[in-house]
């Protein structure tokens, strides 16, 4: 493992950012006993978006409180892969249904390779169809995607700054993007047109009764999503032509949203319970609570879904988005486990069944998390079409985050 150093800058001076020159000279070194699976990853320019790096204030580059252990060092570097994923998936959704200014194209154009640098100009009939769950959506989409640029660049540059090497998945981005007018035409590490999307967190959230950590389990809310393949995004412009199918799109786009936010409003605070450094602690801490705004948003946009049964006129798939707030309701569930605008965590079991209820973040339960969230994306369809070698990262950065411990 690479022991915590301070860059020097061009002139020799200790106390400088890093620099491009620097992060690929750490990309080729090892940080752990599976190094050897991603030195082709690493390797090279690792950070397109190096100039990125080069912003960072001086003190973070500094040793600061020591160095990271293996077990910090693994949780960060998961971390920031799945930051990337999450940031990959986003600027698809920004692409076509988010605020149309340059900001976020400038962004990821210092970050990934070939990326343009001005907006797209949207599709705009998918954009208003994703503005039926709320004229905000838009903006909201594209706060969310700068929020995952930053959280991915800020994660790869601390480990930098401790002498660790960034992740970079560049390598794998290989799927095709979306057809439609709208979308840039570069390569994807995800793949947002065969979703299959768990809806089960509206359902886990509301129930005073039971908790994930303790073993329960939770219907979906749109039943008709959690089997088969959906598209959350126009695959090319003749699935504008269909209103009552584009509108299924959105609905699918909207709670797609909240399936992703909820997935990392659960990861940080269940990492933090592994972490050693106060620094790492801190950054878990700290970019976890914006993951649960996330959430809060977009499952309080999701209620909005209009009612819509539709067929997906290539696949022939039937999707079906019901009123929540009418019923029928799964057996042993009320209009109190869907009512839309019960968003609160409901106070629910916590630790132990002989407890009294708590209002928590569910679930938290640390044990095989990283693992657990790569399944979770990949039955979602998310990486359908990705590569064996790309399968084989994820999950060698996974174990390594689930091994660290106090």
């Amino acid at each position: 493992m690479m022991q915590s150093k301070t860059l020097p800058d061009q002139t020799g001076s200790n106390s400088s950012q890093p620099t491009g020159e620097d992060v690929a000279s750490l990309a080729k070194k090892a940080f752990n006993r599976r190094a050897f699976m991603r030195s082709s990853v690493l390797a090279g320019a690792v950070m397109t978006g190096a100039g990125v790096l080069e912003s960072i204030p001086s003190a973070l580059a500094q040793p600061g409180k020591g160095n990271l252990t293996r077990g910090d060092a693994a949780i960060l570097s998961w971390l920031a892969a799945a930051e990337i994923i999450e940031s990959d998936l986003w600027l698809q959704y920004q692409e076509l249904a988010g605020t149309q200014d340059n900001e976020v194209a400038q962004i990821a154009s210092q970050q990934i390779p070939d990326y343009p640098a001005t907006a797209t100009g949207g599709s705009p009939a998918f954009s208003n169809a994703v503005a039926q769950l709320d004229q905000d959506m838009p903006q909201y989409i594209h706060d969310n995607t700068e929020d995952e640029l930053s959280h991915e660049t800020f994660i790869n540059a601390f480990l930098v700054s401790k002498g660790h090497d960034p992740i970079n998945l560049d390598k794998f981005r290989r799927l095709p993007s979306s057809k439609a007018t709208g979308a840039n035409q570069v390569g994807r590490l995800t793949n947002l047109m065969q979703l299959t999307v768990d809806t089960t967190w509206w359902t886990r959230y509301r129930s005073s009764t039971g908790n994930p950590d303790l073993g329960d389990t939770f219907p979906p809310a749109i039943p008709s999503l959690a089997v088969n393949q959906h598209t959350g995004i126009p695959r090319t412009d003749n699935d504008l032509n269909d209103p009552v199918f584009l509108q299924a799109i959105a609905n699918t786009a909207g709670f797609h949203f909240a399936t992703i936010e909820q997935g990392g409003t659960t990861l940080y605070p269940a990492m933090a319970q592994r972490a050693n450094h106060p620094e790492v602690l801190r950054i878990l801490i700290s970019i976890g609570p914006t993951e649960t705004m996330h959430f809060q948003t977009w499952q309080d946009k999701a209620g909005n879904a209009p009612a819509r049964t539709a067929v997906d006129p290539v696949t022939g798939v039937k999707v079906t988005f019901p009123d929540l707030n009418s019923g029928p309701f799964p057996s042993g569930f009320t209009l109190e486990d869907f009512q839309t605008n019960l968003i609160m965590p409901e106070p629910c079991p916590f630790i132990s069944p002989s407890l009294p209820r708590c209002s928590v973040i569910r679930p938290t339960e640390t044990k095989n998390i990283a693992k657990g969230v790569v399944k979770f994306l990949t039955d979602m369809g998310l990486f359908a079409g990705q590569s064996p070698a790309f399968f084989a990262l994820l999950q060698d950065l996974a174990e390594d985050a689930d091994a660290a411990h106090r």
